[in-house]
């Protein structure tokens, strides 16, 4: 792995024109313009944050749900269930087990998704208005294959935690985490590719249900 790393390194050195690694005090201040992520520029917004996100969440083929609180997010899924004539039998995030998803007539199991559950339920870091999208870290508590091995994907998302844009959505990562996890998905709508004689197909390599259900924190 080193030696093929050393041949890349020394192959872009060499388009570069330069003969060997950079001078110790040059590469310092590189290394530091590198560790302030600093943000490039990006157009002003005077838009809500909930209402562009749901606004882009939608026209990405999402559907876009609002409860007062967290505690009202199980009837949700389960009123979306049962418009969809989808089982109520679904597969969450460990973090969301103690929500009562027995009152609302779900079953939910708190494990990583297997190919045969048909619902998977998770939370979100945050969600970005710009854009719609969903940013998903992976843990112990949080397995990525929840929102991806299963047909539809409900995704839970505190109002407080939608930020306006992609950098500020790796800002906040980095500010609360330190150490960034070894997965980050983003996730904006179902899954779709047009690569077959340009027809836009959902579902493709993922879900093809995206249901987000918002919440407001007290």
């Amino acid at each position: 792995m080193s030696e093929a790393r050393e041949r890349i390194l020394a192959a872009v050195r060499l388009g570069l024109g330069r003969k060997g690694p950079l001078p110790a005090a040059q590469a310092h201040a590189e290394r530091g313009y590198i560790a302030e992520h600093r943000p490039g520029p990006s157009p002003r917004s005077k838009w809500d944050p909930v209402q562009r996100f749901r606004e882009r969440a939608l026209a990405l083929a999402s559907s876009v749900d609002r409860v007062a609180s967290m505690a009202a997010v199980p009837v949700a899924v389960a009123r979306y269930l049962g418009e969809h004539s989808l089982p109520a039998h679904v597969v969450v995030w460990p973090e969301l087990a103690s929500l009562d998803w027995c009152g609302a007539g779900v079953t939910a199991e708190a494990r990583s998704a297997e190919g045969r559950d048909l619902v998977g339920v998770t939370g979100s870091f945050c969600a970005i208005a710009e854009t719609g999208t969903l940013l998903l870290l992976s843990g112990p508590s949080t397995p990525p294959s929840t929102s991806l091995l299963p047909e539809s994907h409900i995704a839970i998302v505190a109002c407080s935690r939608i930020v306006g844009t992609m950098e500020d959505a790796w800002a906040l990562a980095r500010a609360e985490l330190g150490e960034l996890p070894r997965t980050a998905n983003f996730v904006s709508g179902p899954s779709r590719t047009a690569d077959i004689e340009q027809t836009l197909v959902l579902g493709a390599h993922g879900p093809y249900r995206v249901h987000v259900v918002l919440f407001d924190v007290a």
